[in-house]
């Protein structure tokens, strides 16, 4: 064959390949999304398909061939048995929401893609963009599976009215835990004098609340070990010991709280955006004024609070990883949909551009226009919050510690001998 003809040959094999490379391009390809009605918070929400149906109007206009579609009418409550069916079945979603609780099952099945790689390669994703605590949550045993969607922290509840009716002032954003005690200690009384305390310091602040706010923890990253016996877990424990024996015994109930009777209760952000403006206010809380603050730490700057996040992952079996990957992006990273995600739902964007901005602030500020907390200060929240850890055994492990530490706090039994005997239990439980 001389050399013209073969020539001609490569020529038109190129253009073949050309050819073939468009007709690929141009192929019709579909994305499946996995996501539930409602909130993730257990709040009202009527908007819940909004943020999806934009970030997918958003990303066809640059991949017009690529389809896009969800199942709608999947509940929260009926969501994780619903994606543990499809993936038994083969049939996941390539992009699927992940609630916090489901995280570390599905890491370690295998049924989410391993991002560490998609990560990498990609120029224009940088992690640092998130919060630390966001990004974290969706690591498993040192490698990336998830992508922050929406972040929740915790703030404090506080009972203006029944501070105001002890001439107590709004605690500051910088108080500690030395101030919760103090104010819980003076407002916890018989207000009635018919010789049983009817009015209580707070409601549902529990022993982790106080783990994190003394700058402690619970498991070393890899849930090999426990801390239990660490001297400032002992401290936190020792702080809600003696908090609860202001009570007296009673155990403070929601009903208490309900009703005005307590002056301070941890809530996630997602509670107080929904409960504070009106029409859900009159509903929630209308015979008494509240607003929140910041969660004490152990010296107004040392110590940290819980954040809850959801996140979104990619199938481990996804025959499309490059657009699921771009379409996670789209949801997670982009700073239009975020935005977007402030105003139709009710938590915290993950993103500190997007939390930082004055469109984040000026949205929950028209939400709760009458509210005196500086929320220019979301952003010192997020940046003090940690996450769960993330390990197989965690929610297993939490339980045991959760219930020995329930019978325990009421008890009078010694704190170094009880915390130690924990920890080998749980020890030896996690190394099973």
């Amino acid at each position: 064959m001389n050399k013209k003809i073969i020539g001609i040959v490569i020529g038109l094999g190129a253009v073949l390949a050309v050819i073939l490379g468009v007709s690929y391009s141009r192929r019709p390809v579909t994305i499946t999304v996995g996501v539930f009605a409602g909130s993730n918070w257990d709040v009202p929400n009527g908007n819940s398909y909004q943020v999806i149906d934009d970030a997918i109007a958003q990303f066809k206009k640059e991949h017009p061939n690529v389809k896009i579609v969800y199942d709608s009418g999947v509940q929260k409550e009926d969501y994780s048995l619903w994606l543990s069916e499809k993936i038994v079945a083969g049939k996941e979603p390539d992009v699927f929401l992940v609630p916090s609780e489901d995280f570390n099952t599905l890491s370690s099945l295998g049924a989410m893609k391993n991002l560490d790689s998609l990560m990498a390669r990609d120029q224009d994703f940088d992690k640092k963009e998130y919060y630390k605590s966001a990004i974290q949550s969706g690591v498993f045993q040192k490698s990336q599976y998830a992508l922050p969607y929406e972040s929740n922290p915790t703030l404090m509840f506080v009972n203006k009215t029944l501070l105001e009716k002890e001439g107590i002032p709004l605690p500051s954003n910088d108080w500690t835990l030395d101030d919760f005690y103090k104010i819980s200690k003076a407002v916890t009384k018989d207000s009635n004098q018919d010789g049983v305390i009817d009015q209580y310091g707070y409601y549902d602040y529990d022993w982790l609340d106080s783990v994190f706010a003394h700058g402690s923890k619970v498991f070393d990253e890899e849930g090999y070990n426990s801390y239990l016996s660490q001297d400032s877990f002992k401290q936190a424990i020792n702080f809600v010991r003696k908090l609860q024996k202001l009570n007296q015994g009673y155990p403070v109930n929601a009903d208490d709280f309900d009703r005005g009777d307590i002056a301070f209760s941890p809530m996630p952000l997602a509670q107080y955006r929904t409960y504070k403006p009106y029409p859900w206010r009159v509903k929630k809380y209308s015979n008494f004024e509240w607003d929140c603050v910041k969660m004490p730490t152990l010296s107004g700057s040392e110590g940290n609070s819980q954040t809850s996040t959801l996140l979104m992952g990619m199938s481990a079996n996804t025959k499309n990883t490059r657009l699921a990957w771009e379409f996670l992006k789209t949801l997670c990273y982009d700073q239009k949909v975020q935005q977007n995600l402030i105003e139709y739902s009710q938590g915290l964007s993950p993103l500190k551009k997007v939390t930082r901005s004055d469109q984040t602030i000026s949205l929950i500020n028209e939400d709760t226009k009458d509210s005196m907390v500086d929320l220019h200060l979301l952003n010192e929240v997020m940046e003090g919050t940690v996450n769960h850890s993330q390990f197989k055994k965690y929610q297993s492990a939490l339980k045991i510690i959760d219930t020995s530490l329930q019978q325990f706090i009421n008890s009078n039994e010694d704190v170094d001998i009880s915390l130690l005997t924990l920890q080998r239990e749980v020890d030896q439980y996690l190394k099973e």
